[in-house]
């Protein structure tokens, strides 16, 4: 007799289930301890739309956050024994659709990353409510279970830019890309603000195509360049949800040597912040 194994739906159905009770133990604890969501962001140095997010199991806590609810709100450590099982779920990646997980564990362990993009706003770079309003218009369309894991997954990856060590990243986004309001106004103007605070972190480089370069390197699309720890770099190319992970080093150098030229046209970082500054002003 041949054991079952899991299938990759268990396995998204799994982690999707775990970080909803845990969502729902966070709440029961915060609704003992009398503090609404606001109120205990505030203590742990968070928004509430984040305390919100993992509440409702859209957003994964990291394991720091994790122990300083389970201090604040006398939970005995229940919390914090939930670290490991959603570490395990995210170093799997278990959420994301099952041919964009081998880049995800490349991702992960990435030492530099660069990117040019050309019509959205970066995975990386995205607010929790524009990453929903991508998979909302996906066609053909997405239930709301599936559109729920991959904004989860998505947020989860986010822990690259904020690790330590950080690794080396720097995006190129169109200008085009940041007047258009995905979501909706008030969605843009989030997600314009959180551009602002990421491109000031250390280990980010945030610049902005104009629109009016005559000249232009990047006109073959979008790609991104990774480098994971111990590895070659390999780049990868992503368009109307067909995928390629590039490794042939000819192919490889090339279109490091295309992003360099499409960084020396595009704006320098500082004046890129100007420019958004300025957009967000504009709202």
């Amino acid at each position: 007799m041949r054991l079952a194994h899991p299938t990759d739906e268990d396995a998204d159905q799994g982690a999707a289930d775990l970080f909803r009770v845990l969502g729902r133990q966070v709440k029961a604890l915060r609704e003992r301890a009398g503090l609404t969501q606001r109120e205990l962001g505030r203590r742990l140095g968070y928004s509430e739309e984040t305390i919100a997010s993992i509440e409702q199991g859209r957003r994964v806590p990291q394991p720091e956050l994790l122990a300083a609810m389970d201090e604040l709100l006398d939970a005995g450590g229940v919390l914090t024994a939930a670290a490991d099982a959603v570490e395990r779920a995210k170093k799997t990646r278990i959420l994301h659709p099952a041919w964009f997980r081998g880049y995800a564990r490349l991702e992960a362990e990435a030492v530099e990353l660069h990117s040019y993009c050309n019509h959205v706003i970066p995975g990386l770079l995205q607010t929790e409510d524009y990453a929903r309003a991508l998979f909302g218009m996906r066609t053909p369309l997405l239930d709301e279970q599936t559109i729920e894991m991959r904004v989860t997954a998505r947020l989860a990856r986010q822990e690259l830019l904020t690790r330590w060590p950080a690794p080396i990243v720097t995006y190129v986004v169109e200008e085009s890309v940041l007047h258009r309001p995905i979501g909706g106004r008030d969605v843009r103007q989030r997600q314009l603000e959180q551009l602002l605070s990421l491109g000031r972190l250390r280990s980010v480089e945030l610049q902005v195509m104009p629109t009016d370069r005559s000249e232009h390197a990047g006109m073959g699309g979008p790609f991104t360049l990774l480098t994971p720890k111990g590895q070659l770099q390999v780049a990868h190319v992503e368009v109307q949800h067909v995928n390629r992970l590039i490794i042939e080093h000819e192919e490889v150098r090339m279109l490091a040597a295309r992003y360099g030229s499409i960084r020396a046209q595009a704006l320098t970082p500082g004046d890129s912040l100007s420019l958004i500054e300025k957009l967000l002003g504009d709202t």
